[in-house]
């Protein structure tokens, strides 16, 4: 039964109407499997930008204007084009907004962008942060792409990101995620940490799931990725497996990307959306996830799901950092939805349903 609800996230059903009245704009007509159970793919335009740096335009200014001084040189995405490592570009999306009735959005990479090392994020008119478009938003949205080890191959309607909309506060309380452990298991531990910032989540190096495979150690210098194939790279070709050795503990490099998993299953239920955020920024100098959206039904057993781990995208900051098994590297935060979507996420031919430790659908 659907939830009845003000505050909470959005399903499918209901971003659908915001485009058939228009608060969502589109330039376009959507793609088939476009609109998630509660997010909304991100298209890329027909131009992209090699900008100089990052930045955000400010409360006075639109992004056509620092373009303006930014700007090395235009690319036409309608042929596709690759954009490099170590480059920053901007691309006008597809997709605009004219929010209102409370209705706010954020965006994030979806997981196939993170798991290539991809860095993205929404830009827009008079913004001072990314990734957050206010309730009162009019205006296009741009999205920043930075590859940080893999040169990708993008086309106009490549869809890098996603977003997320919600209408007013619909994070649980502490109560409410133990209440909902027990009835759910959100996380398949029997003593769960759970704070105000959600439920912890540990990461995995002993590998026993995975034949001792810890993870994954990305190689550079290697070819294109065209981010709209699935299974047309070879694992080899770009990624070194890394092995248990009995230690149950690995050394970040600096300036490295590694894939790994959560020691923990994780179950979204299908009344609610989930997204994985950094534990504590004081536990260690590394990143632990870019991509962080949990749709209702991932991992759930309602959806095909038998609990799923999260895959983990990290990264070494300036120092080599020892990590040990079981150590906390990320939170899920969870919040209701307004309503159960239509289709759960293991009912869309979701890539990820039901995952193990499993690199992004682009390699075979």
């Amino acid at each position: 039964m659907d939830q009845d609800t003000t505050a909470g996230i959005l399903p499918a059903q209901t971003i659908e109407a915001l485009v058939a009245s228009g608060a969502i704009r589109i330039a376009r007509p959507l793609d088939a499997d476009q609109v998630q159970p509660a997010s909304l793919d991100l298209r890329l335009g027909t131009r992209a930008y090699r900008i100089r740096a990052s930045f955000l335009p400010g409360p006075n200014t639109t992004v056509v204007d620092r373009l303006q001084s930014l700007a090395l040189h235009e690319i036409d995405l309608t042929r596709g084009a690759v954009l490099e490592t170590g480059c920053v570009y901007l691309v006008e999306l597809l997709e605009a907004v004219a929010l209102k009735d409370g209705i706010s959005a954020t965006a994030n990479p979806k997981s196939s962008t993170g798991r290539l090392d991809v860095f993205t994020r929404v830009i827009l008119d008079r913004a001072q942060a990314f990734d957050t478009i206010p309730a009162d938003y009019e205006g296009p949205l741009y999205l920043e792409v930075s590859p940080q080890t893999f040169s990708v191959l993008v086309r106009t309607g490549s869809r890098l990101s996603q977003i997320r909309f919600r209408r007013g506060h619909a994070e649980l309380t502490i109560d409410e995620i133990h209440a909902l452990q027990a009835t759910e298991r959100l996380v398949d531990t029997a003593q769960p940490i759970v704070g105000p910032g959600g439920i912890a989540v540990s990461i995995d190096l002993m590998g026993e799931a995975w034949g001792g495979l810890l993870g994954y150690r990305a190689k550079r210098h290697s070819s294109v990725i065209d981010v709209d194939k699935k299974a047309a790279a070879d694992v080899l070709d770009f990624w070194e497996p890394i092995q248990a050795r009995g230690k149950g503990e690995m050394i970040l490099d600096p300036d490295e990307f590694y894939i790994l998993a959560s020691k923990e299953a994780v179950v979204v239920p299908p009344a609610y959306a989930a997204e994985m955020v950094p534990f504590d920024p004081l536990v260690g100098e590394f990143r632990a996830h870019y991509a962080g959206f949990f749709d209702p039904g991932f991992g759930h057993a309602a959806a095909g799901g038998r609990g799923a781990r999260a895959v983990l995208e990290v990264r070494s900051r300036e120092v080599p950092f020892i990590l040990e098994h079981g150590q906390i590297v990320a939170r899920l935060v969870y919040e209701r939805m307004t309503a159960t979507p239509r289709s759960l996420y293991g009912e869309l031919g979701s890539n990820y349903q039901a995952q193990g430790l499993k690199l992004s659908k682009h390699f075979r």
